[in-house]
């Protein structure tokens, strides 16, 4: 494992002057994963419709520096498993030559929700792939619509808080664990570099882990996103790192169906230290919502409870 200073010269392969929004989490969780590579190693990245997308390819600029492919909302995996394969069939005719890795990003509408198909198919199919999907929780880019990932009452464009309903009311999809039941050989849940943390270097470890196995990969990764989530730019990690205290997005990977957190807080602490700085939650610290607060708790306890037994916690 490299230093930080070791880390920090590496070549940077998502260059700066891209679009992305400020204090978008997406750039910062693909630079991390791409640093994983090695160095004498290519990549070929599909990379679905979204604000990573269309942020970072403004015609006749791109911020990517390694061969990079468009594809549509439905079908980023579907891409990434069809040059993979290409690549095998090229590399048994010895047309083809060196040392390629074969990755692809989606936010959680074309993970959760739209792409969903084409990701199961490619890891059940068993291409050598790395899928990552960058979580913040909603369609950010296109008007922040809730998508299945969305939290329980969050208050979206498509699910807005108001007299009628209290926000979303469906608890988010659990796909790290949908992606588990494939039964492929490495599945992680991880957070962007949080300097301080005792996990500061998890997504980087997950991603050179995940790098080292050969088949099909899965990391999903909570990103923030201070315009959808209404929160401060400058503490939307302190955000995530209560996202982690909290349980409500706990750290751990699945290596060939055994279970390993990552972290454990010496504390948990409760769902509202991760509710309260973000905009969209507001309205639930209202006295005729608290009684959604308690459900979202109970939901979080009984899921790190069940991911507690699946590791062998005592």
């Amino acid at each position: 494992m490299p230093n930080l200073k070791e880390l920090s010269a590496k070549k940077v392969r998502l260059t700066g002057g891209h679009r992305m929004c400020a204090g978008c989490g997406a750039p910062m969780v693909v630079n991390w994963v791409l640093k994983a590579l090695k160095d004498d190693e290519r990549a070929v990245i599909a990379n679905a419709t979204g604000c990573l997308e269309v942020s970072t390819c403004l015609y006749p600029y791109t911020a990517w520096k390694d061969s990079w492919i468009h594809t549509a909302f439905e079908n980023a995996a579907a891409t990434g498993s069809g040059a993979e394969a290409a690549y095998r069939a090229l590399k048994r005719k010895g047309v083809i030559d060196g040392k390629y890795k074969f990755i692809a990003f989606g936010g959680d509408g074309g993970t959760y929700d739209i792409g969903i198909q084409s990701l199961s198919g490619a890891m059940e199919r068993g291409h050598d792939l790395l899928y990552v999907c960058y979580d913040n929780g909603a369609y950010m880019n296109t008007g922040i619509q809730r998508s299945s990932a969305t939290p329980m009452g969050a208050d979206t464009t498509t699910s807005p808080a108001g007299k009628v309903k209290p926000g979303k009311q469906q608890y988010r999809k659990d796909l790290t664990e949908v992606m588990v039941s494939h039964h492929i050989p490495y599945v992680a849940q991880t957070v962007p570099a949080i300097p301080g943390t005792q996990y500061m270097f998890d997504l980087y470890n997950k991603a050179e882990k995940a790098f080292s196995i050969e088949g099909p990969k899965f990391m999903n990764v909570l990103t923030p996103c201070p315009r959808g989530w209404r929160c401060d730019t400058a503490t939307e990690l302190e955000v995530i790192k209560a996202a982690v205290d909290t349980c409500f997005w706990p750290l751990y990977e699945v290596e060939n169906g055994v279970y390993k957190i990552n972290y454990i807080p010496k504390e948990k602490k409760p769902i509202t230290e991760w509710l309260k700085p973000q905009g969209r939650f507001r309205h639930l610290f209202k006295p005729e919502n608290e009684h959604i607060i308690k459900m979202i708790q109970e939901e979080v306890d009984r899921r790190w409870e069940r991911l507690l037994h699946l590791a062998n916690v005592k």
